[in-house]
């Protein structure tokens, strides 16, 4: 997870957890994350990547319909190409804002999210003389009568 990219999410991801996206990035690596903040920050991520990739796609188009460039180096195949590109880079980009928001849309309020707590089992060990072993189940047993 990179806070170095920015996502047209970052805004309500602050609002939501009241931090700024560097303190998220550095809570989320703590032991006490919340697993919402830490998916939030995973589907943020995975959010600006996709973002990164229309931009690419739609400055490549732009570049390539530049009123100043020759036509004879216009291509519609490359144009078709980069429409399914921009196609499915742009559903990506949706299905990801929908999973973000649907995430900080349900998740609990801040003053009642729980933190998690870190506890230690302690196991007692102890050996026990010869004498205070348990019987076998069946020592000692009397044979039951049958009628």
């Amino acid at each position: 997870m990179s806070p170095h990219k920015s996502s047209s999410m970052d805004g309500d991801l602050q609002t939501a957890f009241g931090a700024p996206l560097a303190e998220l990035y550095e809570t989320a690596a703590g032991p006490d994350a919340s697993a919402a903040l830490a998916r939030s920050l995973e589907l943020r991520s995975f959010l600006s990547m996709v973002e990164e990739q229309v931009a690419l796609v739609r400055d490549r188009v732009h570049a390539d319909m530049n009123p100043d460039r020759d036509m004879g180096e216009l291509s519609a195949d490359k144009l078709r190409f980069d429409a399914q590109w921009l196609e499915a880079a742009l559903d990506a980009r949706g299905s990801y804002r929908a999973a973000l928001d649907e995430l900080l849309r349900t998740m609990p309020p801040l003053d009642r999210q729980p933190r998690s707590v870190r506890t230690t089992q302690y196991r007692a060990t102890a050996t026990l003389p010869p004498s205070a072993a348990p019987a076998p189940s069946r020592a000692g047993a009397a044979r039951a009568s049958r009628p």
